[in-house]
């Protein structure tokens, strides 16, 4: 196949995925490269982090999405360069992926403003490692709880710091205190896991920025409802082992802090050695290309696209639409047909679930807020994962779970070498 046009696609994530399916058929040599060999449903994590779902449930392997694909095969490796002279991608162990096309579809992690030294302390939720750590440290805390007979010990052991009130930090937080209060209910016998403490903090003045006024208010409303503390105006300035340090000179005493403040895009940029905004992102052309280089395109959260004079978010949908224009232009230009210009953006809504039962999404048009809007967030999601056997399996899970308050994945599985004892 090297006499045929070489397209390489790096990042198995929605985009890339995305744009792979939608060059099926096309006679091309295509090579999609990931360092992880599965595609992971993120919009889901927090559920494995809190123990609502198992990593199974929300990844898939990438050749077996892409098996039946005849022009497309997966390479397991780790990206370091690109080499835009001799048109290459390289990687960790050595191996150069020619390319005639690129693709650069490589997500986002998460940033500590500076203080890179607080991950240790604060996972994020990013990854599949991240949500099992995370549901270790949670389930070890009580465990630890359940041994302790100091009451201090015991207060900080069962006391939970979200730093980040968007809608990771929203879920996550919804969720543990559902979990302590209705699952965890009668597993313990010397603690109450009840009087988890379980705090969101927020350097803005309210929840859930993205999203209108009212949703946001109804959203903090539904938190503390549910028992969740929540911080706004808060500046953190330290986070150790011992839990938080803000901006007033107060501490907040927590063995576990979990971290949704801020995403940071992968080093594409640097990678291209082109612009890149504050947060990392490649500045692309509006086709989704990089200037200069109409060849090499950056599309998902690695890209910084303004539209309408605001910033096209790093959701699902737009790096699968990103993905699909990026395919209809590469055919196009293989096909000698004009290309489809600029890439426009189609919001179909801005979704969080707040837990059970409530869930807050805007459509612009409509705002919808409670039980109407959790069935919808929970069909959307179903809707969006990959083959109707994991749909099946996890439409099946969430009904149980619904019915009985179970929750079937609470191993404690893993190790953790930046765990303080206990933790």
């Amino acid at each position: 196949m090297s006499s045929l046009p070489r397209i390489v696609i790096v990042g198995a994530g929605f985009g890339g995925l995305t744009a792979a399916r939608a060059l099926d058929g096309l006679a091309v040599d295509l090579t999609v490269v990931d360092r992880r060999n599965f595609h992971l449903f993120q919009p889901l994590l927090y559920q494995v982090a809190t123990a609502g779902l198992n990593p199974s449930d929300v990844a898939w392997p990438v050749r077996g999405i892409l098996s039946r694909q005849k022009n497309a095969r997966v390479l397991l490796g780790e990206v370091t360069g690109v080499a835009t002279g001799s048109q290459e991608v390289l990687l960790a162990d050595g191996r150069k992926l020619p390319y005639d096309w690129l693709i650069l579809a490589t997500g986002a992690t998460h940033t500590y403003f500076g203080n890179d030294h607080w991950e240790r302390h604060a996972p994020g939720l990013k990854r599949v490692d991240d949500a099992t750590l995370i549901r270790r440290r949670l389930l070890l805390a009580l465990e630890h709880a359940e041994n302790s007979s100091d009451p201090v010990e015991r207060r900080k052991l069962m006391s939970v710091a979200i730093v980040g009130a968007g809608p990771t930090g929203v879920e996550l937080a919804g969720a543990i205190a559902e979990l302590s209060r209705k699952v965890l209910v009668r597993d313990f016998r010397s603690i109450d896991p009840r009087e988890v403490r379980v705090v969101l903090v927020e350097g803005a003045d309210r929840v859930l920025l993205s999203f209108p006024p009212a949703l946001s208010a109804f959203a903090l409303s539904e938190l503390r409802k549910k028992g969740v503390e929540v911080m706004l105006d808060t500046r953190v300035t330290g986070c150790d082992a011992d839990g938080l340090r803000f901006g007033d000179g107060s501490h907040l005493d927590a063995a576990t802090v979990l971290w949704a403040a801020g995403v940071a895009a992968s080093p594409a940029a640097r990678w291209l050695g082109v612009p890149a905004d504050r947060a990392g992102r490649v500045q692309v052309q509006p086709d989704l290309s990089v200037a200069g280089q109409p060849q090499v395109f950056v599309i998902g959260d690695t890209a910084a696209i303004v539209q309408d004079g605001k910033q096209v978010p790093g959701v699902a949908p737009a790096a699968k639409q990103q993905g699909q224009h990026v395919a209809r232009t590469i055919r196009a230009a293989l096909a000698g047909k004009k290309a489809p210009g600029a890439f426009r953006y189609r919001d179909f809504g801005n979704l969080a679930t707040i837990g059970r039962h409530s869930a807050v999404i805007d459509f612009g048009f409509v705002r919808i807020k409670g039980l109407i809007a959790w069935w919808l967030w929970g069909v959307a999601h179903v809707y969006f994962l990959i083959g109707a056997r994991n749909r099946m399996l996890v439409a099946t899970q969430w009904f149980f779970n619904y019915l009985s308050y179970s929750r079937a994945a609470r191993l404690i599985v893993g190790s953790d070498p930046d765990a303080t004892k206990p933790r």
